[in-house]
């Protein structure tokens, strides 16, 4: 009598074929799907990353969210009061719409940028022990700096509210492109860069600095014209850069309708092509996320190892 019993229906010969055929294939862990199908199909958790990684921000605060609306108040406040006088200097309307409008593109930009390459290596333990897709990380770090972009849309939607402001669908169109681009190239960023930090760690140091300089590569601190003026016909290169163009795209939606000739301040404060660098500017964003997703592909199996 044996002391193992084969499956009913096959015999022990049988077996031991199924057995030598399994031997030769390769083992081959588990990975889950990843892409953007990935993320699609791990919502839930990509729900609970995002909620973790908001209330982290806020344990032991005894003001909890509210800081969430204090911190762009003052800001704001700042740059009404104080940087007014330069406002003046520079004859910029509204200035505080103007300077505060792009920095919540620049910080949507920095923050996304920031987290996602810091996701991964942060998560490790978390990658360790469960198959999910990698690209959930930096695609919640996405959500969370757009989570925290809303109550600085209160505190510039009380001060629109407040001069007046009444767009064109021109305007709205432009805000919209501007948060296309500035998103894209965010997430194409923060998806490559999740990758260099893992075996590279300064990688994360670098864009510290990088970042320190992007406010003063974007027409904030500044209007746009001052650029146009002093570099006439040369402003090829400043326009190059996406992050100015969604910064001029977002200033196009939000700043140009409050000032008391919108038509003319269209004109004169903005560039003549700016929906047509926005497009072309998009269309490099999705070929930079294309790129960026097959080299975190080709590099994503060699991640456990260095984590």
């Amino acid at each position: 009598m044996t002391d193992t019993l084969e499956p009913a229906g096959e015999r022990p010969h049988d077996a031991a074929s199924r057995a030598a055929a399994l031997a030769d294939v390769p083992m081959i862990s588990p990975a889950p799907v990843g892409g953007l199908r990935g993320l699609v199909n791990h919502r839930y958790l990509l729900k609970l990353l995002v909620k973790r990684e908001v209330t982290a921000r806020y344990t032991g605060s005894f003001l909890g969210m509210l800081w969430s609306y204090i911190n762009p108040f003052t800001q704001f406040l700042m740059y009404s009061f104080i940087f007014a006088l330069i406002g003046r200097g520079m004859n910029i309307e509204h200035f505080a719409i103007h300077v505060f409008a792009a920095l919540m593109v620049v910080s949507l930009f920095t923050e996304t940028v920031s987290a996602g390459t810091r996701s991964i290596v942060r998560n490790a333990s978390l990658l360790q022990k469960s198959a999910m897709p990698r690209e959930l990380f930096p695609f919640a770090s996405l959500l969370v700096s757009i989570y925290h972009l809303w109550p600085e849309f209160v505190i510039l939607a009380a001060a629109l509210l407040f001069v007046g402001w009444s767009p064109d669908p021109t305007a709205i169109a432009a805000g919209v492109l501007g948060y296309l681009l500035i998103i894209l190239f965010a997430l194409a960023l923060a998806v490559m860069l999740s990758v260099s930090q893992v075996f590279l760690r300064d990688t994360g140091q670098v864009v510290a600095v990088v970042n320190n300089f992007i406010r003063f590569g974007v027409p904030m601190m500044y209007p746009y014209e001052i650029v146009a003026t002093r570099f006439a016909g040369h402003t090829d290169l400043y326009l190059a850069n996406p992050i100015a163009v969604a910064v001029l795209l977002v200033q196009r939606c939000f700043w140009v309708p409050t000032t008391s000739d919108p038509e003319a301040t269209a004109v004169t404060a903005m560039p003549d092509d700016l929906f047509t660098r926005g497009f072309i500017a998009l269309g490099v964003g999705l070929i930079l996320l294309v790129v960026a997703q097959r080299v975190f592909n080709h590099w994503e199996t060699k991640m456990p190892e260095r984590l």
